[in-house]
């Protein structure tokens, strides 16, 4: 049974009930004093309680695609590329993946079959989600992804063009189904596309969670996960790899939600040659150990060094300010991170540029971000460059950086912008 099947969840929720029915069987029979009953209830409450937990931490990671199986779980990942066959589509064509040995592989369709809303037909008409692995050339990483190809991919005019891409990353324990399901990272960009708000775009769904169940926050840790490395050097090599994407920064975005939107930041202000854009959709802007992150900049004289490092409001007051636009969002009541948003805006300095999305009530959760998503994608279209011919461009094109503003159901651009 694999661990975020519907069989799991029923027998392991089929046990709880029953652990609650012999619970209530065998207490009159603990009922009596003495070390023995004693022990013997409190065994049997434990027991019951650990049951009812199980069901629902179960019924919560199929729900939420937390941990796709029970290696995860574990600590147990893919770390080595497998030999796949060339897959092919409906039409008996190739799909945008690649063969044998290539850093992009088809992946099971598991979790892209229960997302709802996906493109169906001719992936000339409507595009085409792809399910796939990425295989990190210097880091040996192998990581899931969902891959958007817009229709104009598939299109004959299309060609000899290369594609923008954005890089759409989950918080933590995120994964790519919760982007794809519910932020609805594919759906939104492709009814934007057709509607002309939106460039054709390819969206790449992927988690930072590279080394679960441990939380990496896209850092390099010493001597362990090199996260930023996967996603700053080995995504975009294997995406250039195998499909039509944009050579020069100009074309390279990134965004992502909590830790996620953390990352795009870290990501895009640490490396500004890979990604020129990136939204942050409630991020935090520094760095911190945790539980779950464990000890990120390992020790020695090189650590403060590594901290201040994944401080955004010291890099800007003490480091080169980077070429890039961003964009944050945080509501200005239900989120905690409003002031320090608030101070971050007021911290960029010119050349790099920044916008946001203020909404004025929201929590910390997917329909706050799914509202603010629209607004986030179409001011990234305005940053993005397209199209780009087959030879990679000598020039960066610069177009409007707007301040985005979510009073009502979706965000509008206003004329506002931080320098």
């Amino acid at each position: 049974m694999g661990l975020t099947s519907e069989t799991t969840v029923y027998v392991v929720a089929a046990v709880a009930v029953v652990c609650v029915a012999l619970l209530v069987w065998v207490w009159p029979r603990l009922a009596s004093s003495g070390v023995r009953p004693v022990l013997g209830r409190l065994a049997a409450v434990g027991v019951t309680q650990v049951a009812i937990i199980a069901a629902f931490a179960c019924w919560l990671n199929s729900s939420y695609q937390f941990f796709g199986s029970w290696g995860e779980l574990f600590g147990n990942v893919d770390t080595a590329p497998v030999g796949v066959t060339q897959a092919a589509d409906d039409n008996g064509g190739a799909t945008g993946v690649a063969v044998k040995g290539a850093l992009v592989q088809p992946a099971s369709n598991e979790q892209l079959n229960r997302v709802s809303g996906l493109p169906t037909g001719s992936p000339a008409v409507n595009g085409r989600v792809e399910s796939v692995k990425i295989i990190g050339h210097t880091t040996g990483v192998v990581d899931p992804a969902f891959v958007y190809l817009p229709p104009q991919y598939f299109q004959k005019a299309y060609a000899r063009m290369r594609f923008p891409v954005v890089v759409a990353l989950s918080g933590y324990p995120g994964s790519i189904f919760n982007l794809a399901q519910y932020l609805r990272v594919s759906q939104t960009a492709g009814q934007l596309q057709k509607s002309g708000q939106m460039q054709p775009t390819i969206m790449v769904m992927i988690r930072p969670t590279i080394a679960p169940p441990r939380d990496t926050e896209c850092v390099n840790v010493p001597g362990g996960p090199q996260t930023e490395t996967f996603l700053a050097k080995d995504l975009p090599h294997a995406l250039r790899s195998t499909y039509r994407v944009g050579r020069d920064a100009s074309a390279w975005g990134v965004m992502g939600y909590s830790s996620g939107g953390s990352c795009a930041l870290q990501l895009t202000m640490r490396n500004p040659k890979v990604y020129s854009t990136a939204a942050a959709l409630s991020p935090d802007y520094k760095v911190k150990d945790d539980p779950t992150t464990g000890n990120l900049f390992g020790s020695g004289l090189g650590r403060v060094n590594r901290v201040n490092g994944h401080d955004l409001m010291w890099r800007l007051k003490h480091l080169p300010i980077p070429q890039v636009s961003v964009l944050v969002a945080e509501s200005k009541h239900g989120e905690r991170g409003y002031p320090q948003t608030l101070a971050f805006i007021k911290a960029v300095k010119a050349p790099m540029r920044v916008a946001s999305i203020q909404p004025e009530s929201g929590s910390h959760n997917f329909p706050t971000w799914t509202r603010e998503m629209p607004g986030a994608l179409k001011w990234m279209n305005q940053q993005l460059t397209f199209p780009q011919d087959v030879a990679p461009p000598k020039h960066r094109a610069k177009k409007g950086h707007g301040t985005v503003r979510a009073e009502g159901t979706e965000p509008t651009p206003t004329t506002n912008t931080r320098r």
